[in-house]
C-alpha cells in the first residue's frame, strides 16, 4: 500500500484454537500519505465444526483508534467522522494495525479475511450550502432534518450558522455521509457575518460599536474561522460596518435572486474592477419550509483538496468557487492556462494565453456572459440543452469571470442561474 494507486489490501489470517489464550492479534499494514478515509471489513469462516467469534479493533502508529468487539464486521475512520466506537482525526501515514480478538475459535481454527480500503484525498468539485439555520436559533429544522434534505439533493456539505450560538456545532449527526461545517452567524444590529470552520469562533458575540466588531472578527480569525460578510446589500439587514474589516469572502447571492443580490453583484463587480480580489459565495439563509427559500438555493460549489470541512473552506479561501441557483443548475469550468477560478494567470509566462470555458446543465436559450473589469465583453445564447464550450484569446484585462442567466417562468423574468469567481490576470 505505497500510494494512491494501491489503495486497497486483503489480508487472510488463519487463527488456531490455541490462540484464544493470546486473544489480541495484530495485523500491521502501511497507511499511505494523504488518506482521507480508512475502511476496514472482516469475514470470519470457521474451519470444521463450531462457531467462531472474532472481535475487531484498530490501532494507528501511536494509539488505539477504536474497538467494537464482536458488534461490527465493518468500520471506517475519517478526519471528521468515524464509526461509533472509533476516533476520527488525523490519518497520518505509517504503520497501522487491524486488531483481532480471538474470543472464540473452534477446535480446527478459523480463517479471517480482512479487507482494508484507503480512500485518498482527491481534488474535486463539492457542492453544498454555506448559510443555514436550525432549531438552535430561529429556524425550525432539526440538524438531522437539514442533513437529510441536503443528502436527498445530492449535496456534500452544509454549514450550520445559527445566530450568535454554537450549540448546533456540538450536535452534528455523526452517522451521515454529509460534511457538517461548524459555524455561527455573528448577528449585530448593523450587519451579519458567518464565522465558519471552528466550533467556537468567539467567546462573546456582542458588538455594540466598531471596536467591538473588529475585536470579534479578529478573535474569529485567530481561532481559524473563515469570515463571510452576509447579504451585504439587503434592504432589511445590510452590512453597515464598512468594508474595511478583515473578511475572507462576501455573500453575493443570498436566497432567491432578488434586487438585493443585483445590488451585491454590482458592488462586487466594482470592487473587482478596482483591483480587489474578493471571493464571492452564496447561501440559502433557509430557516423553515418556504416555497422559494430552500436548502442549497443557491448552491455553492467548491474545488476542494479533501471532502472535509477544512478542505472545503480552504477551497473557499482560494476562490475556487462558483455558484448555481440549485444543486442541478448550470456548472462553470473556466480556465486560463492551468489556472482555475480564484487563481492568477501570469500573462507572458509562456503558457497558452487562451481562456477556455466549459458549461454543463444549460437549457436552450440560456444567456452566457463573459465579464471583465470593463464589464460585459461577450455574450452567447445556448443553442441546446446540456453542455457547451467557448474559448477566446486573453487580452490585457484584470480578470475574466462568467455569468449564466435564465428565464424563469415562476418569476416571469430572467434571473441569474450561475456565477463564477474570476480568473485573475497579472
Amino acid at each position: 500500500m505505497g500510494g494512491e494507486e494501491t489503495a486497497s489490501l486483503t489480508i487472510v489470517r488463519t487463527i488456531r484454537h490455541e490462540e484464544e489464550r493470546d486473544y489480541y492479534l495484530e495485523l500491521p499494514f502501511e497507511l499511505p500519505e494523504r488518506t482521507e478515509e480508512l475502511h476496514i471489513g472482516i469475514e470470519v469462516e470457521p474451519l470444521g465444526e463450531g462457531r467462531a467469534v472474532i472481535d475487531l479493533g484498530l490501532k494507528d502508529a501511536s494509539r488505539i483508534r477504536g474497538w467494537s468487539g464482536g458488534a461490527r464486521t465493518s468500520v471506517f475512520v475519517g478526519c471528521e467522522k468515524a464509526t461509533p466506537g472509533y476516533l476520527p482525526g488525523e490519518l497520518r501515514a505509517g504503520t497501522w494495525a487491524v486488531l483481532l480478538g480471538a474470543y472464540r475459535v473452534p477446535p480446527a481454527g478459523c480463517r479471517v479475511t480482512v479487507s482494508i480500503r484507503c480512500v485518498p484525498e482527491t481534488r474535486r468539485w463539492l457542492k453544498g450550502d454555506l448559510h443555514t439555520h436550525t432549531e438552535h436559533s430561529d429556524g425550525t429544522y432539526t440538524l438531522r432534518e437539514a442533513g437529510a434534505i441536503m443528502e436527498s439533493l445530492g449535496c456534500d456539505f452544509i454549514a450550520t450558522t445559527d445566530h450568535n450560538t454554537i450549540s448546533q456545532n456540538d450536535a452534528h449527526p455523526k452517522d451521515t455521509g454529509l460534511v457538517f461545517i461548524p459555524g455561527m452567524e455573528l448577528t449585530t444590529t448593523r450587519g451579519h457575518a458567518n464565522l465558519l470552520g471552528v466550533r467556537e469562533p468567539v467567546r462573546d458575540f456582542r458588538a455594540a460599536g466598531p471596536d467591538d466588531l473588529r475585536s470579534r472578527l479578529d478573535e474569529a480569525k485567530r481561532s481559524g474561522a473563515l469570515v463571510v460578510l452576509n447579504h451585504t446589500h439587503c434592504e432589511f439587514c445590510p452590512w453597515e460596518w464598512g468594508f474595511d474589516v478583515e473578511s475572507d469572502a462576501v455573500e453575493v447571492w443570498n436566497g432567491p435572486w432578488t434586487e438585493r443580490n443585483d445590488r451585491a453583484l454590482n458592488w462586487w463587480q466594482s470592487r473587482l474592477a478596482a483591483g480587489e480580489r474578493l471571493v464571492a459565495v452564496g447561501g440559502s439563509d433557509v430557516h423553515r419550509p418556504h416555497p422559494y427559500v430552500r436548502h442549497a438555493m443557491p448552491t455553492t460549489w467548491v474545488y476542494a483538496d479533501s471532502r472535509t470541512s477544512a478542505g472545503i473552506l480552504e477551497g473557499v479561501r482560494k476562490g475556487h468557487v462558483f455558484l448555481s441557483y440549485a444543486p442541478d443548475g448550470p456548472t462553470i469550468d473556466l480556465k486560463i492556462g492551468t489556472c482555475i477560478m480564484g487563481e492568477a494567470y501570469e500573462q507572458g509566462s509562456g503558457e497558452d494565453g487562451e481562456a477556455r470555458l466549459s458549461l454543463a446543465g444549460l437549457l436552450k436559450g440560456d444567456t452566457v456572459k463573459i465579464v471583465s473589469a470593463l464589464g460585459e465583453e461577450q455574450r452567447y445564447t445556448a443553442e441546446k440543452d446540456g453542455e457547451c464550450s467557448y474559448s477566446w484569446p486573453v487580452l490585457a484585462r484584470k480578470f475574466y469571470r462568467v455569468e449564466v442567466w435564465r428565464y424563469f417562468p415562476e418569476a416571469d423574468r430572467e434571473l441569474l442561474a450561475a456565477l463564477g469567481n474570476p480568473v485573475y490576470l497579472e
